[in-house]
């Protein structure tokens, strides 16, 4: 048992150090833009750069910070490590974007991040939540909207497809409702901005 905590700590913190890649820092620098972080919100992730330079880098920041978690937790399933283990090493990777050490713990919101180890782990809740999230940013256009109530509709719907995640979903949840915390005080008074908007 002690053997099987050290693969869970260590597959953990490797998710951690995946975690640590945010895609906006990387895509924003090979195409040669500014840093995501000193523009717009501040904030180094999918909706903010699309709002700062386009569909195209968006995409390929969302791709990144949704695949960089995966093969630990491909690992983690292929060991056999259970729901709550596996949730361990996926909660590691969003610990990682959201408080990366290298970037002084000021990370993103984890949002594509949580869709990612989502993808793996409950792959039907991941989809849903993905097609609220698209419905709400299409029909509201405000990206924290449609991030809280995907998030808020995951546990929700865990309990549905895959109960014995359930847990592990609400752990995720709670990380990303507090990473939201500026925008629901920002939602709260009326200046939260729209995705087709700089800010």
């Amino acid at each position: 048992m002690e053997a099987r905590f050290d693969v869970i700590l260590s597959l953990m913190a490797a998710g951690y150090l995946s975690g640590t890649w945010l895609g906006a820092l990387s895509v924003c620098r090979w195409a040669g833009v500014g840093d995501p972080r000193l523009m717009g919100s501040g904030n180094p992730g999918f909706s903010n750069v699309l709002r700062l330079h386009g569909r195209r880098l968006a995409l390929a920041t969302l791709v990144v910070d949704v695949v960089k978690g995966m093969p630990g937790l491909w690992l983690a399933m292929a060991l056999g490590l259970p729901p709550w283990a596996q949730g361990l090493v996926g909660l590691g990777v969003l610990l990682g974007h959201s408080y990366p050490a290298w970037h002084r713990f000021q990370g993103g919101k984890g949002v594509a991040s949580a869709f990612g180890v989502m993808l793996i782990l409950t792959p039907e809740v991941a989809l849903i939540c993905a097609a609220i999230w698209g419905l709400l940013a299409w029909r509201v256009n405000t990206a924290a909207i449609a991030s809280l109530a995907s998030a808020m509709a995951a546990p929700l719907t865990s309990v549905w497809l895959a109960p014995e995640y359930t847990g592990v979903v609400i752990a995720f949840t709670m990380l990303v409702l507090v990473r939201h915390l500026l925008n629901i005080r920002r939602l709260g008074r009326g200046d939260e901005p729209r995705l087709d908007r700089y800010h």
